[in-house]
Parts: structure tokens; sequence; C-alpha cells
């Protein structure tokens, strides 16, 4: 257990850190907790379990969690999110794994969408690697979308198991995400100069609604596979609009 260290980043967690650290502390005894001053029991809850907390004003979620990898024990990182939980068989596997340089290793996320497992469409397949080491592998992007920025002769290794993304809770909470993205995304095409045309505000929508919900059948997810398909479709309209207004607001 010692050869991994797990770094979670968290605001107002409470809700869902008991699972994803009771499921952790099976493959990790030195998990860090970068939390960005959260109001709930978010820290009390993990100090109670022994988790070493460190408070961090949020910045984006690249620096936070660069910022609780340069503070772990190990050189091989665990990256989870709170509202991610193990699997039995995933947890085994991670168990027995002897990471090895050169590699990285990708976990099989599978999302839910008020209580249903969403198995179509842009959420499924979603495997993400969240096991590195921080000597080669570094978090990257500002806004939205952090990535890690892993070395082009590296080789991504996938493993058993399912990583269960307890995302959204209710029609609401997927809302008021959708909106949140919006913004951010429309900021990062803003600050790269991204202008929003008629062709990118009306058509973007619609290509991306057609390959979610049609070529990656989201439909076989039923309404709740239409409404994702759609809310994806709508981010990608709010942010070309809020660019536009943007660009606007500067030319006149």
């Amino acid at each position: 257990m010692n050869q991994f260290s797990v770094v979670i980043i968290t605001l107002n967690e409470a809700e869902n850190i008991i699972a994803c650290l009771d499921a952790l502390k099976k493959v990790s005894d030195d998990i860090l907790v970068i939390d960005a001053k959260s109001e709930d029991e978010t820290v009390t809850i993990c100090k109670e379990r022994g988790v070493r907390v460190f408070e961090k004003d949020w910045v984006n979620y690249s620096e936070n969690k660069n910022f609780g990898n340069s503070l772990s024990k190990n050189d091989w990182i665990i990256s989870i999110d709170a509202d991610e939980v193990l699997s039995a068989e995933l947890i085994e596997t991670i168990q027995n794994l002897k990471p090895k340089n050169g590699k990285v290793y990708a976990l099989d996320r599978i999302s839910s969408y008020c209580g249903k497992w969403i198995q179509y469409g842009a959420w499924y397949p979603d495997w993400k690697v969240r096991i590195f080491n921080r000597k080669d592998v570094q978090w990257k992007g500002y806004f939205v979308h952090e990535t890690l920025d892993i070395p082009s002769d590296f080789e991504i290794i996938r493993l058993k198991g399912k990583l269960w993304h307890f995302s959204y809770k209710s029609e609401e909470d997927f809302e008021k995400r959708l909106s949140t993205y919006s913004k951010l995304a429309s900021e990062e095409l803003f600050r790269k100069g991204k202008k929003a045309n008629f062709l990118k505000l009306w058509f973007s929508p619609i290509i991306r609604f057609m390959r979610d919900y049609f070529l990656k059948k989201g439909f076989l997810d039923g309404k709740e596979g239409f409404v994702i398909a759609r809310g994806n479709a709508s981010v990608v309209y709010r942010k070309y609009q809020l660019v536009r207004e943007r660009n606007r607001a500067i030319e006149s």
C-alpha cells in the first residue's frame, strides 16, 4: 500500500467524500485532500478518517491537483475526484498492481445521472488516466478540461474494474453545472482569441447533439441519453453565445 499516494481536491464534498475515502483506504495509506475552503463538513470528515488535509485557495483544477501531487509521500499518484468510488474489482486490481516506469494506468469510469448508470453517448466508455508517476506526468489546462501531460512514448495500460462516478444527482444539479461549464469554456475561447461566427453558434450545437445522441448511441440510454445529449449541445451553444457577446461589447 505504501507505493501509492492518493490526491483528491475538494470543495463542499461532505455528501460524497465518505464513500470515496472508505474505498481508497484499501489501496493507500497516504491520502491527501486539497480543500478549497469548504463550508460544509468535508474537512472534519477527512480528518476523522486520518486523511492529510491541506487548505488551498481555488485556482484551477490543474494547479490544485499538482499542488497535492507535490505534497505526496510517494511518486506514484492515484488521482480521484470526491464523487468517484473504486469498485471492489478495481480495488483488487490496484492492490496487485506493480507500476512500471514508462507507463500510466487508465481507469474505466462510468457515470450516473439521477441514479441511472449511463452506458452510451458522450459519457461512456470514459477511460481516464488516473495512476501515474509525478516525476514524469503533471496536470495541465487552465479552465474546464484539465488533462495529463503524458510523454508521447509512454504506454497507457487499462485496468480491470469500474470507477463509479456519482456525478449528477438531480436535473437541477445538471443544469447548474452546465451553466458553469459554459462560462468556463467561453472564457477559455475568449482568452485564446477565438470568434463565434454564425456557423459556430448554430451548427456546432447541432453537430454535437447528432454525434452524442446518434453516432455514439446516446438514444440507448433512453430519456436520460436525450437529456445529456441536449445538455452537451446547449453548452456548445452557450459558450459561443457568450464569446460573441463579449467580442461585440469590445467592438462597440
